[in-house]
């Protein structure tokens, strides 16, 4: 793994964007393709420990390294609380646990534990039934993890201890670091996946534009994918591939500075699920979150209206629950309940019926689209929902308007349809990739805000592990203050270190990292909207929370009351 780790650390002393590509460059040009295809998927956020087939628990790392080196348990977890990362805590507790041992006179070497030195198993033998040979430093990144980290996954918690702890034992601290990190899925190592792109496009001949296609969708690490990935005749489209979704930046200038008001395309910014609804040639119909994800089964009703549409096609829309008796969308929390069932049951679809509302014409006919300017996309998009008339399936309606200084008034409706305020977009532009700045803005309408008090504090992670910044705010219901909402952004460095001052002197109780404290200082919380849920104990769930100000100026009994925030539930 020593390539790899070298990549690691290039990548973490660069000193900017460019230092990043060169260094990415250089690594994929020196390994082979099968290791290659392991460095883009944990590079571009991918984790061998993840989900329900964890390799191990935090905790269990926790208990193992404790036990490996006989530091106590609560040295272990001070430990972490401290440096506030856990592979870096592990591997710097295993190299102090092998120096104490190894300058201590007379004692004892360290025990390796037996771990068996297999092959593959037997015919008809269950995997838990033998364990894996630990793979050295030299070993490549493909190595550990197809042939050590994956073969782990379904032995018992004792086996998986053994091979863990002997190759914490194996490996230098640099490599137990990064080892580590692929262990608890948290290998970021300041690399965006623009950057993965642009470092990979000139070595394979191509666009980043391209690049960046390619790289979208589910990536299944392999030497065949790498391959095709680096291969410059390569098709995206043929690969049954989704696009890179188009993003808005907020409108930081006033909308009469965009120039003349004919020019530009308005539209309610939905509050849903932006996705693409991909059907081409060959393959089933499918939707493609923006949150990287297929949404196969979720939502049967739409992927049976998207089966009727022409084949060679892709829209980006949002999906939305709907009230088709008022003919508008429901809140968020409503679709939340189907995104959280991959088959939802009869009731649930007759309950919750969803709905998608397309922006924009991506490909027909096998054509990419996305050159051609929106007015013309758009019109093409047009025609054919009209023709396709489905119920589940509709075009997301124009926001009509004369003149720029109607805007902020049609704006302040967007509440009443379950909108987060008007999307703007010239309709000369190309559908870009990314957040590019200049075509399509996003104008929310302003956020709600609460009085709060804080009445719990945690400490933060990484550099800001010893300090309390997440915390928890609270507002009355009648005589008791009720959690609505934890909040760990908008404070300066100054603010969080008076506060975290006041936190330590005015602590009441102590549960792990958590600390109760004095209900008495008030902070303005600014939040997105408001649904009832029956998962809080305030009854409320509120979206997007964050700390405008501190408020010293009140006192804990001019918070707000709970009735405020019951006022303005969408649902």
């Amino acid at each position: 793994m020593n390539r790899f780790v070298q990549l690691y650390q290039a990548l973490d002393e660069a000193a900017g964007t460019r230092d990043r590509e060169l260094a990415l460059q250089h690594y994929f040009s020196s390994v082979d393709a099968a290791e290659a295809s392991w460095a883009v998927y944990v590079l571009g956020g991918g984790k061998v420990n993840t989900g329900m087939n964890r390799i191990a628990k935090t905790t269990e790392l926790r208990e193992w390294a404790s036990e490996l080196t006989q530091w106590p348990a609560w040295l272990v977890d001070d430990s972490y609380r401290q440096v506030g990362d856990l592979a870096e805590t592990l591997a710097l507790l295993v190299a102090a646990w092998q120096k104490r041992g190894a300058g201590r006179a007379g004692a004892p070497e360290a025990q390796e534990p037996p771990i068996p030195q297999p092959v593959l198993p037997p015919a008809g033998q269950a995997p838990m039934e033998f364990a894996f040979r630990v793979p050295d430093n030299d070993s490549r990144l493909d190595e550990w993890t197809q042939l050590f980290l994956l073969p782990l996954v379904p032995l018992d918690a004792t086996s998986r201890k053994l091979a863990i702890q002997a190759a914490w034992q194996q490996l230098d601290t640099p490599s137990r670091f990064v080892f580590n990190k692929l262990l608890t899925g948290s290998l970021r190592a300041g690399v965006s996946r623009r950057t993965l792109q642009n470092s990979l496009a000139p070595l394979a001949g191509i666009s980043p534009a391209d690049m960046a296609h390619r790289m979208v969708g589910e990536w299944q690490p392999s030497a065949q994918a790498f391959e095709a990935l680096m291969n410059a005749g390569t098709n995206a489209q043929l690969r049954d591939k989704p696009y890179p979704f188009y993003l808005a930046s907020p409108l930081a200038q006033e909308p009469a500075e965009l120039g003349d008001p004919r020019d530009w395309l308005v539209e309610w910014k939905w509050d849903g699920i932006r996705v693409q609804l991909v059907h081409r040639k060959g393959h089933a119909p499918y939707l493609w979150s923006r949150g990287e994800e297929r949404l196969d089964g979720r939502f049967p009703e739409l992927e049976e209206a998207a089966s009727r549409l022409p084949a060679d096609l892709v829209l980006d829309g949002e999906l939305l629950a709907w009230d088709h008796e008022l003919q508008r969308p429901r809140g968020f929390v409503a679709l939340q309940s189907r995104i959280q069932k991959r088959k939802p049951s009869a009731r649930l679809l007759q309950t919750v019926p969803a709905r998608i509302l397309f922006y924009d014409l991506l490909e027909l006919d096998g054509q990419d689209l996305r050159e051609k300017p929106l007015r013309e996309r758009r019109a093409q998009l047009a025609r054919l929902l009209e023709q396709a008339r489905s119920p589940a399936l509709g075009l997301s309606p124009r926001v009509d308007f004369d003149n720029w200084e109607e805007l902020p008034a049609l704006r302040e409706k967007a509440p009443q349809l379950q909108a987060e305020g008007l999307m703007l977009k010239s309709l000369s532009s190309p559908y870009r990739q990314g957040r590019r700045r200049g075509d399509w803005w996003k104008w929310k309408v302003d956020a709600f805000t609460i009085d709060a008090v804080l009445i719990y504090a945690q400490s933060g992670s990484g550099r800001r592990s010893t300090l309390h910044t997440d915390y928890t705010f609270a507002v009355w219901k009648e005589d008791t203050l009720v959690p609505v909402a934890k909040a760990y952004s908008g404070l300066t460095d100054a603010e969080i270190l008076r506060l975290d001052k006041w936190i330590r002197s005015h602590t009441l109780e102590r549960f792990g990292p958590v600390r109760s404290v004095t209900p008495a200082l008030v902070f303005e919380i600014a939040f997105e909207g408001v649904n009832r849920s029956t998962r809080h104990k305030s009854g409320v769930a509120v979206r997007f929370p964050r700390i405008l100000r501190w408020r010293e100026d009140k006192t804990a009994r001019d918070a707000d009351h709970l009735s405020a925030l019951l006022e303005l539930c969408d649902e």
